[in-house]
């Protein structure tokens, strides 16, 4: 069937054409113009009417009109408006208490919590629940409050069965005397509970910080000593002064950081020259041992030696003084005896006589001699100091 349009025609819609229509792809080849309208029928006034395509408009705006009948308030626009609403709010609401129920968060027995607001701090929380701002308006830190253990000169490798690993660019070190030394230690440390901010704010990487420092504190501390007595008996008197230097080191950093102990776990020459150091320790000993030996018997004979020097000066000084007063005692006595000599010549001497005479005969056995018998008669004299003597001596035995 040709399609034919009117010049100033209406089409369906009402839409005014001026003019004849150009000729469109459905038109055949040959039959006059063509309708742009593939679908529709001829304009009104000429030709049989065919079946149009559904209105998309049409059927849109229908599908709204029984929207609003069905929606409150009267079917209008606003109820829509309303309801969309009312559900962005209750869904921004949901997704606010969500939010917010994020800031519950627990803090462990060996933990301490630090609540910051907009980065900055706020409080600090005991262990247990509790609530702060979420991210990203807050935050939380758990620094963990208990002994905490770095090694220097070494590491111990827990997943081997306690295997060490010798880490001698921190071990070796050089003592006061030009010798080189080679120290294990460990630190033990913990967080400083009256200021865990500190431990959370001014140290980027705590565990680094305190290996460094504990590290720079042993080296100049044996740094200071000979390596007899780092090798000996100053490991407590070392121990105690490198926890002091890391404590005003740390607190100087404002780390927050508590040093509880240090321990010297080995402290040995290098391994190259070990053997010799003994044999040199050896003899140090074996020198050590004989000059102990030395002074014990030297603190032993030179008091003897003292002391009976000291017995013999007394006993010289004692047999001085009584020389001394023997001689004054016989000049006395002579002196006595020259006044009485010369009172009584004759006397005196007879008496000087008998005395020298008895002095004489004291101790001597004696014979009295008759003259009258011309010898022949030997009268003994009774030895009674003799008989004295020997009933003394019995009389002792019994």
């Amino acid at each position: 069937m040709p399609w034919t349009s009117h010049d100033g025609g209406n089409d369906k819609k009402g839409r005014r054409h001026d003019g004849p229509m150009s000729n469109g792809p459905w038109q055949p080849r040959g039959q006059g113009p063509r309708n742009p309208n593939p679908w529709g029928s001829g304009p009104s006034g000429g030709g049989s009417g065919g079946r149009e395509p559904p209105d998309l408009e049409d059927i849109f705006r229908r599908g709204q009109d029984k929207l609003r009948r069905v929606m409150p308030g009267g079917g209008g626009g606003d109820g829509l408006s309303k309801l969309g609403a009312l559900g962005i709010a209750f869904v921004g609401l949901l997704a606010l208490a969500g939010w917010m129920l994020t800031g519950f968060y627990t803090v462990r027995p060996n933990e301490m919590g630090i609540e910051r607001v907009f980065g900055k701090f706020i409080s600090i929380t005991p262990p247990g629940l509790n609530w702060n701002w979420p991210y990203p308006v807050g935050r939380i830190d758990k620094p963990t409050i208990g002994v905490q253990t770095i090694e220097i000169g070494l590491r111990t490798n827990e997943s081997r069965r306690g295997t060490i690993r010798d880490v001698r660019e921190e071990s070796l070190m050089l003592t006061g005397d030009e010798n080189i030394v080679d120290v294990d230690f460990s630190v033990l440390w913990l967080v400083d509970a009256k200021k865990p901010q500190d431990f959370v704010f001014n140290l980027r990487d705590p565990e680094r910080t305190v290996r460094v420092v504990a590290e720079s504190a042993m080296r100049e501390v044996i740094g200071r000593r000979e390596i007899q007595p780092i090798l000996t008996g100053a490991r407590l008197e070392i121990e105690r002064a490198v926890q002091e230097l890391m404590q005003r080191t740390l607190n100087s950093y404002g780390a927050g950081i508590i040093v509880q102990q240090v321990q010297m776990m080995k402290v040995d020459p290098p391994t190259e020259v070990i053997d010799a150091f003994r044999d040199v320790q050896a003899a140090r000993a074996d020198q050590e041992r004989m000059q102990n030996e030395a002074q014990t018997y030297a603190n032993k004979v030179i008091p003897e030696a003292r002391g009976e020097a000291s017995k013999i000066t007394q006993r010289a000084e004692a047999e001085r003084e009584r020389m001394i007063a023997d001689a004054r005692g016989e000049a006395a006595r002579f002196i006595a005896i020259l006044d009485e000599y010369k009172k009584a010549p004759d006397i005196t001497r007879r008496r000087l006589y008998i005395e020298t005479v008895e002095r004489i005969y004291a101790g001597m056995d004696k014979i009295i001699l008759d003259p009258g018998k011309n010898g022949a008669g030997a009268i003994p004299l009774l030895p009674l100091n003799d008989l004295m003597k020997k009933n003394a001596t019995e009389a002792g035995k019994r």
